[in-house]
């Protein structure tokens, strides 16, 4: 199995990351500011480097992030506007100071808005109002596309603390809605583009588990994801809420 960094393993989505990760045998690296925050398996079982992303400098976070195969960052919000791109900005930079043959296959994360709409490839974070909040993740992905990491970028919609579905159920789509919006929306104008985005959030509603395991499960240099956004969806039929899931329409 690759050696594994992640960021973040003490968030929602990290922690579901690390606990996966150690039960298919990646030899596990977390980097987070307190110790005292990780799950206690997490903690018991992987290398653990107590590292305030925002404090530390490039060199000390390209020095945790060196020999490992792979890395998935779900360090910071989208909420944290400047902070959020100055993050993920660093962490970016910090890989690129490795040998290029060393640099690892990188899990970044993102939102359903960053994904194209479509034909002409608009984005919900283009829209009114989406992009007074999303606005980072079209940063970020700017940043991304500038350098010449292999890197994923994963943009679900809200995430939620629900069971895994079985394997292979999800949707997911490459440089696209997993869920496509239908044809006529590329002959409409922004405002109108809008409410059909937002009637598709329910399908776009996975859990933090599913979100882990997609990452996990597509680790390997190149392949189709590299340098590529990935959308997820419901199965055909199940819509989500952010405390449910139901089935139907």
């Amino acid at each position: 199995m690759m050696p594994l960094a992640v960021l973040g393993a003490t968030g929602n989505l990290g922690r579901r990351v690390a606990a996966q990760a150690l039960a298919h045998g990646h030899p596990l690296s977390v980097a987070v500011r307190s110790r005292n925050k990780l799950a206690a398996d997490i903690a018991a079982r992987a290398h653990v480097r107590e590292l305030d992303l925002e404090a530390a400098s490039v060199d000390a976070l390209a020095h945790f992030i060196g020999g490992h195969e792979a890395l998935i960052c779900c360090a910071g919000q989208v909420a944290d506007g400047d902070r959020f791109v100055a993050l993920i900005d660093k962490v970016v930079s910090a890989i690129e100071t490795l040998p290029a043959a060393h640099r690892p296959v990188s899990w970044f994360m993102a939102g359903a808005a960053l994904l194209p709409l479509d034909e002409r490839g608009r984005r919900g974070v283009d829209l009114p109002k989406v992009r007074n909040t999303y606005w980072p993740h079209a940063r970020n992905l700017e940043r991304l596309q500038r350098s010449t990491l292999d890197w994923r970028l994963l943009c679900p919609g809200p995430m939620v603390d629900k069971p895994a579905l079985v394997p292979g159920r999800l949707r997911l789509a490459i440089e696209g809605l997993a869920s496509p919006l239908p044809s006529l929306a590329r002959h409409l104008p922004a405002p109108l583009l809008l409410p059909l985005f937002a009637a598709k959030v329910p399908e776009l509603i996975v859990s933090y588990d599913d979100a882990a395991n997609v990452m996990l499960r597509h680790l390997s240099p190149a392949g189709e994801m590299s340098r590529c956004r990935v959308g997820l969806a419901l199965p055909v039929g199940m819509r989500g809420q952010k405390d449910q899931w139901t089935s139907g329409a």
